[in-house]
């Protein structure tokens, strides 16, 4: 199965954790459970870290119901419960299409 796949069905069927940070930042930015829902259910992939210190992870880059863009940052799908590590409204000045980073 793709990761974004695995990483949808983790999503959709509960089987997710918020790290501290993750937590700290979803109230700072006023991000809820249910627009993390709704952007990875229609995200991509858009940058990969295997060799991430705290185990792989990626980023994942999806628009809310309402079109609001978000990037969440998350724990490959293998283990059994998906870590959320950080989630933010990526700055358009630092990104392009919200997809690349500016060099």
């Amino acid at each position: 199965m793709k990761l974004i796949a695995e990483i949808r069905a983790k999503i959709a069927g509960g089987r997710f954790e918020f790290s501290q940070h993750a937590v700290d930042q979803s109230i700072t930015r006023g991000i809820s459970v249910a627009e993390i829902r709704q952007a990875v259910a229609a995200g991509e992939v858009i940058e990969d870290y295997p060799e991430d210190k705290y185990g792989p992870s990626c980023l994942v880059f999806g628009t809310t119901e309402a079109g609001r863009p978000l990037h969440v940052q998350c724990s490959y799908p293998s283990r059994p419960i998906l870590k959320i590590i950080t989630l933010y409204e990526p700055d358009p000045d630092l990104w392009i299409q919200f997809r690349q980073r500016r060099r």
